[in-house]
């Protein structure tokens, strides 16, 4: 696909970083929307899609179908995530807006030939997560690498939240992250990278980068091939 960029750089953008809780991050969202505007005045051939995650708003939602009925199915429990992406992407778009494509990236069967610096996307369908939609990115625009921003600095070899002896790694296959995380998605599950997504990385040959979105100073490091904090999955 012909394209004024030379460089198509995917940000999967963690829910955790835009909707922590519940109650939108306007301190990081500002330092995001700066940081990106400094990347395309420093990088004219550089383009970049904006993935971005439910968060807080998805959990709240699923919170509340199950406080009035109990359990829900899982595509239930999809949609509403799916929804969450979507109202969040519309706000990031909105502080884009006058460098942004106009229209969100919801349906991916359509290829758009967005010529703006910024392209933002959301959830799509049922039985993955937002990392998956960044993976499919990556086979419709040339793309061979997704950084992935989340609330965690690296991967581990098991959940430090429960584990305190748990080990960071910082370079890993993809039958290494595979064999960690499994293979089936589950709603709201809490992986690094979404096991669907993996697979489909694995089969395009795509590098994945994960490393805390917050620490704007190490994206940038990453995205220039410097040294960085972060785990590199390929």
């Amino acid at each position: 696909m012909a394209s004024a960029f030379s460089e198509k750089i995917i940000l999967s953008v963690g829910g955790s970083l835009v909707v922590p809780n519940g109650d939108i991050d306007t301190e990081f969202l500002s330092k995001f929307n700066t940081f990106i505007r400094d990347q395309i005045a420093a990088y004219p051939n550089r383009q970049f899609f904006l993935v971005i995650g439910g968060g807080g708003t998805a959990r709240h939602y699923r919170d509340a179908g199950k406080a009035v009925i109990g359990e829900l199915d899982a595509e239930d429990l999809d949609w509403l995530g799916i929804h969450a992406t979507r109202l969040n992407a519309h706000l990031v778009r909105t502080i884009f807006r006058d460098i942004a494509h106009p229209h969100i990236i919801e349906h991916y069967e359509t290829i758009r030939k967005a010529e703006e610096r910024v392209v933002v996307a959301s959830g799509w369908k049922p039985g993955w997560s937002t990392d998956y939609d960044a993976v499919l990115l990556c086979e419709d625009y040339g793309a061979k690498t997704v950084v992935n921003l989340s609330n965690i600095e690296k991967v581990y070899d098991k959940d430090p939240k429960n584990n305190p002896d748990a080990k960071p790694i910082d370079h890993m296959t993809w039958e290494e992250f595979r064999a960690l995380v499994g293979d089936e998605w589950s709603p709201g599950m809490n992986a690094p990278f979404d096991p669907i997504a993996a697979k489909k990385a694995q089969e395009l040959g795509v590098k994945v980068i994960v490393l805390n979105g917050k620490n704007l100073e190490n994206v940038d490091h990453a995205l220039k091939g410097e040294e960085f904090v972060g785990t590199t999955i390929e």
